[in-house]
C-alpha cells in the first residue's frame, strides 16, 4: 500500500436542506483536494441534517430519505467526487423499495458508489431499521470500514470491523454536548455559539471540557490503539436543529495519537497521511496476534440477560 492522504471535515448543517448541505460538502471537498487529500469524510447525516429527525413522522421520514445509489443526493455526491478527483464519504437517510428506513453512510468516487453502510444502532427516530452487517471496502488499496456514532460505543463492533480486515475505520458522528449519566455531561447554551466572535473563550471551555472533547478522549484514542487502526472521526460544529455540537473532527493513527484536528469555531478540515508501516508497528497489532479466542468466543456471543437494558445515551 502507498501513503494515503485523508481529510475529515466539520461544518454546520441545515436541517432538511440538502441543497445547502451538499454545497458545503462541495466547498470542503474542493478545499481538501486543493491541499492534496485523496479522501474526505463528513459527519453522519451530513446531507440531510440529523437531530431534527427525532420530530418526524414516518411519512416525513420517507419523504426525506432517498434510494441509494439512484437518489439525487448520492448522484450529486458522485458528481462532486468526480469534479474534485477525490473519494468522498457522507451520510443521509435511506429508504428501500419497501419504504424501510435506514441511517446510511456512503463512499463514492468518480466511478460511482464504492460502499454503503447502514447504522447498526439507530435511535434518533423510531421508524429507523437497524443495519445487520459490517462493511469492508477499498480506497486506493487500503482496506476500510465504517461505524456510525453509537456503533463505536459497542466495542465489539470496532474489533469485528478490524478482524474483517479494516485498517482505516471511518467514524462519522453527531455527538457531544448532550445530557448523560456521566459526570460533567450536558447541553451547551446556543447563546455561546451566537456570541463566539466576541467571546470565543467561553464556548471553547464548554466544547473542550467534559461536555465535549474531554469525554471523547476517554474512548476514541483507545479504539484506534487497541485495534491498530487509523480512525477518521467526523462531527458537525454549530447548531444541529436545537442542539449545539462542538466539531473537533480529527484523524488518529494506530498508536492512538491525533495526527490532525479541527480547532476552528467554524467549518474546517483536518488532514493527515496514513502510512502502512504504523499498522504493524503499533502495540495493537501485537495484541491482535496474541488473542486467544477459544477462551472467550462463547462468552462474547452470549445473549443479554433479562435484567440488562439498553439506554441510548452518549
Amino acid at each position: 500500500m502507498e501513503k494515503l492522504k485523508i481529510a475529515s471535515a466539520q461544518f454546520e448543517n441545515k436541517s432538511g436542506d440538502k441543497s445547502y448541505n451538499l454545497s458545503k460538502i462541495d466547498q470542503l471537498a474542493a478545499k481538501a483536494a486543493a491541499e492534496g487529500a485523496q479522501v474526505i469524510a463528513f459527519h453522519e447525516c451530513s446531507v440531510t441534517g440529523y437531530t431534527f429527525a427525532r420530530k418526524l413522522t414516518k411519512t416525513q421520514m420517507i419523504e426525506l430519505a432517498e434510494h441509494i445509489p439512484d437518489g439525487p443526493s448520492v448522484q450529486e455526491l458522485i458528481r462532486i467526487a468526480a469534479k474534485h478527483s477525490i473519494t468522498l464519504l457522507a451520510g443521509l437517510f435511506e429508504k428501500d423499495q419497501d419504504d424501510h428506513l435506514y441511517k446510511a453512510y456512503v463512499c463514492v468516487d468518480k466511478s460511482g458508489l464504492i460502499a454503503k453502510y447502514r447504522k447498526l444502532h439507530p435511535f434518533i427516530n423510531p421508524h429507523l431499521t437497524p443495519g445487520n452487517s459490517y462493511c469492508i471496502f477499498e480506497i486506493h488499496g487500503w482496506k476500510c470500514g465504517i461505524l456510525i456514532c453509537y456503533d463505536n460505543n459497542i466495542i465489539e463492533n470496532v474489533r469485528a470491523t478490524k478482524l474483517l480486515g479494516a485498517d482505516i475505520i471511518f467514524m462519522p458522528h453527531v455527538t457531544m454536548c448532550t445530557p448523560s449519566t456521566r459526570p460533567g455531561a450536558g447541553f451547551v447554551a446556543p447563546q455561546l455559539w451566537e456570541n463566539r466572535e466576541n467571546d470565543p473563550t467561553s464556548v471553547r471551555l464548554e466544547f473542550e471540557g467534559m461536555k465535549g472533547r474531554d469525554w471523547l478522549m476517554k474512548w476514541l484514542p483507545a479504539r484506534a490503539y487497541d485495534n491498530a487502526a487509523y480512525v477518521v472521526f467526523s462531527n458537525p460544529i454549530g447548531m444541529d436543529d436545537d442542539q449545539l455540537k462542538n466539531g473537533c473532527a480529527m484523524i488518529l493513527d494506530p498508536f492512538g495519537d491525533i495526527l490532525d484536528e479541527c480547532k476552528k469555531l467554524d467549518e474546517d478540515i483536518a488532514i493527515a497521511v496514513a502510512t502502512p508501516e504504523k499498522l504493524t508497528q503499533a502495540g495493537g497489532y501485537r495484541y491482535m496476534q496474541a488473542r486467544r479466542p477459544e477462551l472467550y468466543k462463547d462468552i462474547l456471543g452470549q445473549a443479554h440477560t433479562s435484567n440488562q437494558q439498553v439506554v441510548w445515551l452518549k
